[in-house]
């Protein structure tokens, strides 16, 4: 027995919900990165799940950034976030089906979830940081294919 598909449909949401969390991707990583660096150095409480591994390409870097509204960096390429029933959603559009069926498929009921066009996200809720440094490595571009080739870092 096959169960049914559903396809997910994004809506213009309006008015937009308050922000929750700011999400960069790919070429958007450094400067979401070093935006929060300087927002936790100013005292700003936030929390940061990334997922940078080496083998990642550059497109797939993913950083989220979890805060008070007022304390949220602001990024050129970064997307605000804000709470759908327990799942965190673009605050400009609206999952279909509901969030709140979303949040159940992907697993996300007892954990952090995000759903956003062409990512679902599933995680621990993270600590707050406390060591803005800990983001120095997310500020610098990420490394291609010919960097890790050693073509691209003018090294013979």
């Amino acid at each position: 027995m096959s169960l049914p598909s559903v396809p997910l449909r994004w809506e213009r949401r309006e008015p937009p919900l308050p922000a929750a969390a700011v999400l960069a991707v790919g070429d958007a990583v450094p400067a979401l990165a070093a935006a929060t660096r300087e927002r936790v150095r100013g005292g700003a409480r936030l929390a940061v799940l990334a997922d940078d591994e080496a083998a990642l390409p550059a497109a797939d870097r993913a950083l989220l950034v979890l805060g008070a509204e007022a304390d949220l960096p602001w990024a050129d390429g970064a997307r605000y976030l804000g709470r759908d029933a327990g799942l965190l959603v673009p605050t400009t559009a609206r999952p279909v089906p509901a969030a709140a069926l979303w949040r159940r498929v992907i697993g996300a009921a007892d954990r952090l979830g995000v759903l956003v066009p062409g990512h679902a996200l599933v995680a621990d809720t993270p600590a707050p940081i406390t060591a803005p440094e800990a983001l120095d490595a997310f500020t610098r571009p990420a490394r291609t294919d010919a960097d890790a080739d050693g073509a691209g870092d003018g090294l013979q």
